[in-house]
Order: structure tokens, then C-alpha cells, then sequence
């Protein structure tokens, strides 16, 4: 194929998992660097996994990575529709399906589904039924029960002693597999809805996706989609797999370790720039050490780097430095606008106040949803827990504190330096712990941004109301 193409093709089975987020950025990204086409498939054939409304949530989340879309649903393209349950009313799989039949590559199956228990049993008995008795059926016998009444699906029929394979794209290395070890999976189920593999491959096909880029948790399937690429007479794409995402602890990325989908880190405060950056180099390295990309700076130097074959891990910490980088990036009135949506009590301050906490806080905050255990004592008095002072001599420090502070005209930052600084000279103390005990009254916490700045933030009149009403 001439133009590349390449496509994104999710399931709406939930919010999208981190995972499919960089095949979707890796498959944007190459379209993009070969002035190519990228595609957004709706793969919703699995009707009993749908979730509802999470369509919707799949285009709402590219849209926030600007990850967009040339062709798909809501902007349309050619190979309408793109959305495989409206494709299966329109009688396009079926009609492939039946063309298997009838050239002896697929059979139908008039076995009954096994229920749950019974797979779970296989399972644990270690049987594997990669041949299905209905194979054997001549091809009146089908008629017959089909005749009768009886509903069927449509298997692909596996040939035997036969050999299948491809070149993977992304890992430049041949891969094959002996047809005996092929299941003979359903292509069309008896309610007329295709199965991912029938529906996959011929969708690719129709659509002239060029180039897969996918999970390598689907290879398994690439037997099953040569086969049918073949029998169908498909001009064949390149595919390549791309890396598994590991968990720092060990094994695959995944919901049972924590936080896996899209909306969780944005939840969580993490701008999507942040997020996007970050997953880019989960599996892509650049030819010179440069860390921080752009989305259209990511385009541009996609084909001078290299997709990898390790298996990156999922360092959080390293998301936390992209983030910090991505939050220090903004002016003071976006990392305020931030604000105000995650924390209820940051909106409703008076916007002098809020200026001043976000530029107190923007050197020091990790994540947007960090605003309120770091700074939350700025807008809402704390309980303070006696036990935080340990054997720091806290009354003397405070009633003292408050003696001086009461003198200041102009409470500022730096006057309420000088005046405590002068006051811990005086006294001869430890100038961490008074600033401690001062700290913990005033914050309820150990750990706050520059205490002072918090003291100028807080006014004259709330600090020693504050210092007061602890002692």
C-alpha cells in the first residue's frame, strides 16, 4: 500500500487502560510522521462486556490528549461506518462468513456455547480443544440441521501440517506457528454478531489499514488473522507488537496493582500533557537523550528513534517528575484555573488569595490533587495533634511568637522572617525547632510550603488567632 494508514481500535468495555492510550499514540504517531491517516474503529461486537456510556468516555479521553482522529466516528471517512455493530447491521461480516463457507475455510457449529464452569473445568484439567466435531459434518448434514431449525455459528476451519507467518514490523524477526496449534476459533456467532477475529480482519481490510501496531497480548491471535487475510484474499498489512507495560512489582500492568485507566491519573491531578510525555518513552527511545516532547515535537522525531523490544516498567516516580516539569510549565492563572476545579475550598477564596497560594505551592506541588493535603490549612483551620510537637519546648516558641508578631505593621514575609529570626537569636534557640513548632500550629502538619509566606498568605489577624487559640 502506497499512503499509510493506521488505526486505533478499542472496545468500549470500560475507561481506556494506559496501555491502549500509547497504541494509540504509537499508531498516531507513525501515521503521522509518513503524512499517513489515522483511524478510530469502535470494536463493540462483544456485546456482553459493553459498558454503557464508555463509547462516549474512549473519544473524550483522545480528545484530551489531542490525540485526533482523520477518519471515524463523529468526523466520518470513506469506510463508513466505524463502529463494527453498525458495520454487522449493514450484513458485512456475515456476508464474509458465509464466503468462507462456501470455499470449505470456515464450517458451521451447531454446538452449544460452554457455560463458564465448564471452560473453568477444562482449565484446570489442562483440556484443550483446538478441533470441533462439527468439522466433520458434510455439507448436507449442516443443511439439514440448519433446515430443522437448528442455529449456528461459523468456525474457521484450520488446515492441517501447514505452517503460518509473518514478519513482526516493530521487532524485525519472523514468527511462525504449525496449523495443529491454531484453534479453530468462532468467526460468526449464532446471533449473527462476528467475533473479534472475523470482524478485526476484515475491517483492516475494507478500511486499508497499512500498518498494526497492537498489544503483544494479541499475538496469540496472528495465526487466526493470516489465515483469514489469506482465505479472504486480503492484501496483507504490516503488523508489528509492541511491549508489554510491567508493574514495578513484577508482571504486567494491570487494575489488581493500582491505577491503570486514563481518567484514574487525571483523577488523580496528572496533567494529560504529563501523562502523554510519559507513556511515550514506555516503549520508544530517542536517538539523543532529550526526555520532554510535544505532541507534534513526538510526530517529528518518531521515525528517528526506535520502537523497543524490552518491556519498560512503570515508574511512577518518573510520571511524578514529568508532572512537576508539566505544572512548573504553566502561568500562574492555568495552574489557578486547575485549582479551582480540584479543590472546593481553593474556589471559593478571593482570587488575591488564590494567586498567592498557587505561586507559594507551583515549585513544590507534585500532582493538582496534592493542593489540598499540601496547602489545604491555607482555607481551613486544622486540628492540630499535640503529639506532632515531640519534646519541642512549643509553648515558649508560640506564646513568644505571638508576642512579637503582634508589634509587626506590615505582616509580610519578610518582616515576619526578620522579627522571628531576631526573636530565635535572642533566645538562643535551634531556629529548625522553633520554625517546627510554628509550623505545626499554625498548619497542623510537619511538611508545608515556607512557613513564613504561609503566615503572610494567612494575615495578621488568622496567624495569631491561630497561635492563640492552640495555646
Amino acid at each position: 500500500m502506497d499512503k499509510v494508514r493506521t488505526r486505533f481500535a478499542p472496545s468500549p468495555t470500560g475507561f481506556l487502560h494506559i496501555g491502549g492510550l500509547r497504541t494509540a499514540l504509537y499508531s498516531y504517531a507513525f501515521a503521522k510522521s509518513n503524512n499517513g491517516t489515522f483511524v478510530l474503529r469502535i470494536e463493540d461486537t462483544d456485546q456482553d462486556r459493553l459498558v454503557p456510556g464508555a463509547t462516549e468516555k474512549i473519544y473524550e479521553t483522545l480528545k484530551k490528549f489531542e490525540i485526533a482522529w482523520d477518519e471515524g466516528p463523529i468526523v466520518g471517512g470513506p469506510y463508513s461506518p466505524y463502529i463494527q455493530s453498525e458495520r454487522k447491521e449493514a450484513g458485512i461480516y456475515k456476508k464474509y462468513a458465509e464466503k468462507l463457507v462456501q470455499d470449505n475455510h470456515a464450517y458451521f457449529c451447531f454446538c452449544q456455547p460452554k457455560t463458564e464452569e465448564e471452560i473453568k473445568e477444562d482449565h484446570q484439567k489442562k483440556i484443550v480443544e483446538l478441533r470441533d466435531p462439527c468439522r466433520n459434518l458434510s455439507k448436507a448434514e449442516a443443511e439439514e440441521k440448519l433446515k430443522s431449525g437448528q442455529k449456528a455459528g461459523i468456525r474457521l476451519r484450520v488446515p492441517e501440517n501447514e505452517k503460518v507467518s509473518f514478519c513482526d514490523f516493530i521487532i524485525k524477526k519472523e514468527i511462525s506457528w504449525e496449523t495443529k496449534d491454531v484453534d479453530e476459533v468462532m468467526l460468526l456467532k449464532s446471533d449473527g454478531f462476528p467475533t473479534y477475529h472475523l470482524a478485526v480482519t476484515v475491517d483492516d481490510a475494507e478500511m486499508k489499514i497499512s500498518h498494526i501496531l497492537r498489544g503483544h497480548d494479541w499475538l496469540p491471535s496472528t495465526p487466526i488473522h493470516l489465515l483469514l487475510f489469506k482465505y479472504l484474499n486480503f492484501s496483507l498489512p504490516e503488523i508489528g507488537h509492541l511491549t508489554d507495560i510491567l508493574d514495578p512489582e513484577g508482571g504486567k500492568l494491570s487494575k489488581r496493582k493500582g491505577s491503570v485507566s486514563c481518567e484514574e491519573f487525571l483523577a488523580e491531578g496528572y496533567l494529560p500533557e504529563a501523562i502523554l510525555n510519559f507513556i511515550m518513552l514506555l516503549g520508544w527511545a530517542p536517538k539523543d537523550n532529550q526526555e520532554i516532547f510535544t505532541l507534534r515535537q513526538f510526530v517529528d522525531s518518531f521515525q528517528k528513534g526506535q520502537l523497543q523490544t524490552a518491556n519498560p516498567v512503570f515508574n511512577r516516580k518518573k510520571l511524578d517528575w514529568f508532572n512537576g516539569v508539566y505544572i512548573r510549565q504553566l502561568s500562574v492563572g492555568e495552574l489557578s484555573s486547575k485549582f479551582k476545579v480540584q479543590s472546593s475550598k481553593f474556589a471559593e477564596a478571593e482570587e488575591k488569595k488564590q494567586t498567592a497560594v498557587t505561586e507559594l505551592v507551583q515549585d513544590r506541588i507534585v500532582k493538582i490533587s496534592d493542593l489540598d493535603s499540601l496547602a489545604g490549612f491555607l482555607f481551613e483551620r486544622p486540628k492540630v495533634e499535640v503529639s506532632l510537637f515531640g519534646d519541642l519546648p512549643y509553648k515558649e516558641h508560640l506564646t513568644k511568637a505571638v508576642e512579637v508578631l503582634e508589634t509587626i505593621q506590615q505582616f509580610n514575609n519578610l518582616t515576619i522572617q526578620q522579627c522571628l529570626s531576631d526573636l530565635i537569636e535572642k533566645n538562643n534557640w535551634k531556629t529548625g525547632d522553633f520554625f517546627m513548632s510554628f509550623r505545626v500550629a499554625l498548619s497542623g502538619s510537619r511538611f508545608t510550603p515556607p512557613i513564613t509566606n504561609s503566615a503572610e498568605i494567612l494575615g495578621k489577624e488568622e496567624t495569631l488567632h491561630r497561635l492563640k487559640f492552640f495555646l
